[in-house]
């Protein structure tokens, strides 16, 4: 399994032939700015909440591509009014996708679109089909509802939680969310793009070490093999 990181918290992913893609912030980030965002494939954009640095490339990769936005009910509408096509989810709720089944669970944090709109409520993202289950928590706190989801879910291959701190949870938060989740292997991600974020990485390895858990650091424009 191949998950292409292009900073912040965007990644793609294929399951199933078809292109995945994470939160796209690559245009405004500085340390992306080898990556031509007009040249990426997308057949689905999963938004898990309405801030800048979450979507803001979201209009242009579901343009290109005709792919189809999957978010909340509030940030899936506001990107029909771009024409863009769109797939609304809520909170607990669940699709079965031609790649696989989306649900939508539950993230502390907040949201609102890059003109000012109501975002809806943010959240995070488990997928999976007959291959993989995989979770992507967008932008949260360390929360107790995360002990749902091996609840509710099948077993988790890997999981991808934000770790910078200051706008979400830090590492040593997130190392006791991947005992919630019951998972073993963790891709970080928001760290290091600006000041507020960055990170010790061998501190941050070792807080999930001593946990029993391997986390994975990627860097931007390459895989990481699962």
């Amino acid at each position: 399994m191949n998950l292409t990181f292009y900073g912040q918290a965007s990644f793609s992913i294929e399951l199933k032939g078809k292109t995945i893609f994470f939160d796209p912030f690559i245009s405004p980030n500085e340390k992306a700015n080898h990556i031509d965002v007009n040249s990426l494939k997308a057949d689905y954009v999963l938004l898990s909440h309405g801030h800048q640095d979450h979507v803001v490339d979201a209009e242009a990769l579901a343009k290109n591509n005709d792919a189809t936005i999957i978010s909340n009910y509030e940030v899936v509408s506001w990107f029909g009014a771009k024409e863009c096509k769109g797939h609304p989810l809520n909170h607990g709720g669940k699709w079965k996708f031609d790649f696989g089944t989306v649900k939508y669970v539950n993230a502390v944090h907040s949201s609102v679109l890059p003109d000012g709109t109501y975002g809806g409520n943010p959240g995070g993202f488990v997928i999976w089909n007959d291959e993989v289950c995989f979770y992507f928590a967008g932008d949260t706190a360390l929360t107790l509802d995360m002990k749902l989801i091996p609840m509710t879910c099948p077993k988790l291959d890997f999981a991808i939680l934000p770790i910078g701190d200051n706008f979400t949870m830090g590492y040593d938060d997130a190392a006791i969310a991947a005992e919630f989740i019951e998972c073993d292997n963790i891709v970080g991600c928001h760290f290091d793009t600006f000041g507020y974020i960055e990170i010790d990485h061998e501190a941050a390895i070792e807080a999930f070490k001593k946990k029993g858990k391997n986390l994975i650091l990627p860097t931007i424009g390459n895989k990481v093999v699962l």
